[in-house]
């Protein structure tokens, strides 16, 4: 039994041997295990012990055996421990916390251990489905179907093999960029769906984070002020959480796959053989490719279209520099309308779906029929075509600045380059000319406008100015007939020592559709509280974005509605000098139009003089309001020039070609 308990002594603990230690029979100097002197009585005493003895061998073994395998085993576990407590005390804080940790949660899963097994499995099956489903999410909503994420991630594999072969320090940055760079992916994919959803287009990582600003200032006027901040907070919420837990996904993968190396190193070596051979022989699942280069990709796509757009910012900004028309002498711009009200009128999101979607077709044409009926009985023809937009679902100010500018401003970028630039607008024209008073109507209009002055606008009557009391129509704040009455009362209809040119924005069309405005009688009006009534029997938009088909409906609804608010004004106000130039700014969302629409909106030109009319008889434009299918189809920034041309001193001349 000594032999036993010196074993069970902790190791490296270590006792300075004095003669005290020594047995009572050992001379000082002798070594301490020395056996003691014999004497022959001695000999005699332990013979008959060892006889004695001799029955409890085996058992003795067994025991002794027993005690040195518990000993082993402790003294493993003491090592260990001695070695944690080592590395602590030497370590960082952050490792010493860790530590603390690690024991709290032993003690948690030594007292629920089925349960703790439970949490564990369900955490890392979690992270492989979070971090499984970022590689594979597509960047557009129509693609977001099961046989996307049923395939094998290349970047997967790569960043696998690499956590497994890189020491443990690296491995941990490492897992913890890859965390934040897939949750950054993922976040820039779900940017993408929205803006392919509203604008049919990706997001910019460069030029559009300022069109949150506009989405916020959507939802508030479409949802209200609490509404708006509770959606903001949840998005910021949302992106910081996905952020993080993403991170965290990545990090506990790459400890499993450390702890389990020899099964992750040959399920990866498995895998990548997989992705090769599905590659090389195209093998597909209901029509994707089974071996995925998602992530790639779009990251590739992204830094393509990063530096498309830092580069297009030093082309675009020489482009803007060449002006055709900008020398023009004032004497020699728009001679063929001098003498007539010459009025620009876009209708939101009126678009060639609009005309040529069979779902709208019929009820469309039947208001372009009916319109050019009334027009004609009023003295006024009209002819009509197509114009391509440079963008879908919003950013009616970019379609506005081209179709002015004779320049394709399709982002923010050149936007504001132009804006900010001596080019001359068709709205200047006018006003370079001195034969015009320039003024615009904008009820979209709720803050300062600097743009007015590169427009060339005398006078601007935003949304506060044309005393309107009524209620709000969702993102719409002022009925589109409402806004015409007020441009007929501020400024075309009083008496004025030169021709009027104006700039008129109809808004009612405009995203989500609901409520809708009604025609009632013009001297009805007055400051609008009659659209009280109106308003509250309208359709609610949370109710009409749960079904597509609703939403088709009530956008042709909407457009029906600018239609006829703007014939009905010209029958009413409208005279013999009177010009109407009016136009879509974009195609609608997908959800109406659907997926890989045109951009291609219509365009009209309405005349009481027939004089006007002849200018364009070259245009191949088609008689009425409504433009056929084979009618000319021009991008929208080559109608400044055309214009310009047709109404100057020398009507055939070839306008000089825009550039691109």
């Amino acid at each position: 039994m000594p032999h036993s308990t010196r074993f069970r002594q902790p190791p490296n603990t270590k006792k300075a041997t004095t003669t005290d230690d020594l047995p009572p029979d050992s001379p000082p100097d002798s070594p301490p295990d020395s056996p003691p002197e014999q004497t022959p009585d001695d000999t005699a005493a332990d013979t008959a012990a060892d006889t004695d003895t001799a029955a409890d061998t085996d058992t003795a073994a067994d025991t002794e055996t027993a005690a040195d395998t518990d000993t082993a085993t402790e003294t493993a576990a003491a090592d260990a421990t001695t070695g944690d407590l080592s590395a602590a005390a030497t370590g960082s804080t952050s490792d010493a916390a860790a530590l603390d940790e690690d024991v709290v949660r032993a003690g948690w899963r030594d007292r629920y251990p089925a349960a703790a097994r439970t949490v564990a499995s369900a955490v890392t099956v979690s992270a492989a489905v979070l971090v499984l489903a970022a590689l594979l999410l597509p960047n557009q909503l129509t693609r977001l179907t099961p046989g996307e994420f049923l395939r094998i991630p290349v970047e997967g594999i790569f960043g696998a093999a690499l956590l497994l072969l890189l020491p443990p320090k690296a491995r941990r940055v490492a897992a913890v960029v890859a965390g934040v760079g897939l949750g950054l992916r993922t976040l820039l994919n779900c940017l993408d769906m929205g803006f392919y959803s509203v604008l049919a287009r990706p997001f910019d990582p460069v030029l559009d984070w300022i069109l949150f600003d506009d989405a916020e200032s959507f939802l508030r006027d479409s949802i209200g002020q609490a509404g708006a901040t509770a959606a903001v907070t949840g998005v910021v919420v949302l992106v910081l959480g996905l952020l993080v837990l993403m991170t965290l996904a990545v990090v506990r993968l790459s400890r499993l796959m450390v702890r389990h190396s020899a099964v992750a190193t040959r399920t990866t070596l498995v895998l990548g053989t997989v992705w090769i051979t599905c590659a090389a022989l195209g093998v597909q699942l209901a029509g994707v490719p089974v071996a995925s280069t998602n992530t790639a990709d779009l990251v590739q796509d992204s830094a393509q279209r990063l530096r498309a757009s830092l580069a297009d910012q030093r082309v675009f900004a020489k482009e803007a520099r060449k002006d055709a028309f900008r020398d023009t002498p004032p004497d020699q711009l728009l001679t063929g309308l001098r003498g007539k009200d010459v009025l620009f009128t876009f209708i939101e999101s009126y678009g060639r779906s609009a005309i040529a979607d069979p779902a709208m077709a019929s009820q469309i044409d039947a208001v372009l029929k009916d319109g050019t009926k009334r027009l004609h009985k009023a003295g006024f023809a009209s002819r009509s075509a197509w114009l391509t937009s440079p963008t879908a679902g919003g950013g009616s100010w970019l379609a506005h600045s081209t179709f002015m500018s004779g320049l394709w401003i399709n982002n923010q970028q050149r936007y504001r380059t132009v804006t900010s630039s001596d080019r001359m607008p068709l709205t200047d024209a006018f006003k370079r000319s001195g034969a015009w008073r320039t003024a615009g109507i904008m009820p979209g209009v709720t803050r300062s406008w600097p743009e007015g002055k590169f427009y060339g606008l005398d006078h601007v009557y935003d949304t506060h100015h044309l005393g309107y009391k009524g209620p709000q129509f969702s993102w719409s704040r002022v009925p589109d007939q409402f806004s015409l009455s007020a441009f007929e009362r501020l400024e075309h209809g009083k008496r004025h020592d030169k021709p009027l040119m104006s700039e008129i924005i109809l808004v009612s069309s405009h995203n989500p559709w609901a409520p809708i405005p009604k025609m009632i009688g013009w001297d009805e009006l007055g400051d609008g509280s009659v659209y009280h009534g109106i308003q509250k029997a309208g359709k609610d938009p949370k109710e009409v974005w749960k079904d597509p088909a609703q939403v088709r409906t009530e956008y042709r609804r909407a457009i029906e509605y600018s239609l006829h608010s703007l014939v009905s004004y010209m029958e009413k106000y409208g005279n013999k000098n009177t010009v109407l130039v009016f136009l879509g700014d974009h195609q609608p969302v997908p959800t109406v139009t659907g997926e890989n629409a045109s951009r291609d909106v219509p365009v009209a030109l309405v005349a009481h003089d027939p004089a006007v009319l002849d200018r364009i008889s070259g245009w191949g434009w088609q008689k009425g309001l409504k433009p056929g299918p084979k009618t000319p189809v021009w991008r929208m920034d080559t109608f400044r020039d055309r214009f310009l041309t047709a109404y100057g001193p020398h009507p055939g001349a070839t306008p000089p070609r825009p550039a691109h």
